[in-house]
């Protein structure tokens, strides 16, 4: 006997608008044993996590900080899921989009005006888009599976910015650290609120969003990335090109991952350095899952998600809890997502070995 997955005939849509709700339910249950094993007071741990981030206007701040990159990586993310294509390498993007955009900053250092931010903005979109397009021609000329390629060139770019910041472009008055000079003031983003590091980053990832949900709900080419990713058979016979697409939905997607880095590089951190990213690449395929690949879906999942981020933070501080507690969390997170979806579109049945052939 063995257990199979079988189609379900209809999938509930209320079920699978409430599955990330119970995906986050079941993550939170799961953090209160968790907590419990560690001899923490569960309920005062998930108040660290959950309720302080948000309690005062500096944690909110900080979490539309953390939210900005990830709602920016998710949307584009979601256009090339929903089109069935695979970008696994937005924290390579990321990474190039800084490295571009800031590559900028450090050159024109003690001379630019400002015109310097729009180029570095451009910049780091530009080196996004032509970095993401290397798995989809890849993929679309020779047939190359994109996730390999974009999740291995995530070390090429980790390891050039490494090489970047502790060679042509270190600091010469940092103290042998590995890092550059910090950027001007004609190469940062201004903030919103004096004392806060809330920038106008988080206002152009809010008119991503609409931008995205507005493309995705009311014109031709919404509706084909929905119908070459649902049924591609039916896209070839309408006239869409699978190839055409794969390489747009890469570029817009590169290109958004490019646009968070820069915005990283300029609006929070303010010079390059190693660990620019604190895996806002991998972690936005949680936001994009939990958003239901969904532009607005991805606002909401990539505010919860960097909540997580802040209070990861005060839990080491408060509660001892080691950084990679949030990882835990947010790994238990995409587990229980997947597994929700799987159980909604599929049914398990019991298989007895012959029976078929004696029916």
């Amino acid at each position: 006997m063995a257990l199979v997955f079988e189609r379900r005939p209809e999938a509930g849509k209320w079920a699978l608008i409430l599955s990330p709700l119970l995906a986050v339910v079941l993550t939170l249950v799961s953090s209160l044993v968790i907590f419990w094993m560690l001899g923490q007071d569960p309920l005062r741990a998930l108040s660290v996590y959950f309720w302080q981030p948000v309690s005062d206007a500096w944690g909110l701040q900080e979490v539309a900080v953390k939210a900005t990159p990830l709602v920016l990586i998710a949307v584009g993310l979601a256009l090339c899921f929903r089109s069935n294509n695979w970008n696994i390498g937005a924290e390579g993007q990321f990474l190039i989009g800084a490295i571009c955009g800031g590559g900028v900053a450090v050159w024109t250092h003690g001379w630019g005006g400002p015109w310097v931010l729009p180029l570095m903005l451009a910049a780091g979109a530009l080196g996004g888009m032509a970095y993401a397009l290397i798995p989809a021609v890849l993929k679309v000329s020779l047939r190359v599976n994109e996730i390999l390629v974009s999740l291995m060139l995530v070390y090429v770019a980790d390891l050039l910015l490494d090489w970047l910041v502790r060679g042509p472009w270190r600091d010469p008055l940092g103290f042998n650290m590995p890092q550059t000079v910090t950027f001007a003031s004609e190469a940062t983003l201004p903030v919103l609120f004096d004392g806060g590091r809330t920038n106008i980053g988080t206002l152009m990832a809010l008119a991503v969003v609409l931008v995205a949900a507005v493309v995705m709900a009311r014109t031709l080419k919404g509706f084909e990335i929905r119908l070459v990713g649902q049924a591609p058979r039916a896209a070839r016979f309408a006239g869409f090109s699978d190839a055409r697409l794969t390489l747009t939905v890469f570029a817009v997607s590169g290109a958004l991952a490019g646009l968070a880095g820069v915005l990283e590089a300029a609006g929070t951190v303010r010079q390059l350095m190693p660990g620019l990213s604190v895996g806002y690449g991998f972690t936005a395929i949680i936001v994009a899952f939990l958003g239901r690949l969904n532009p607005v879906g991805c606002l909401i999942a990539g505010v919860f998600i960097a909540i997580t981020f802040i209070g990861g933070e005060n839990a080491q501080i408060v509660l001892r809890l080691p950084r990679d507690m949030t990882l835990v969390f947010q790994g238990m997170l995409l587990f229980y997502i997947l597994a929700c979806d799987t159980l909604i579109l599929y049914r398990v049945k019991r298989r007895v070995p012959g029976a078929e052939a004696q029916a």
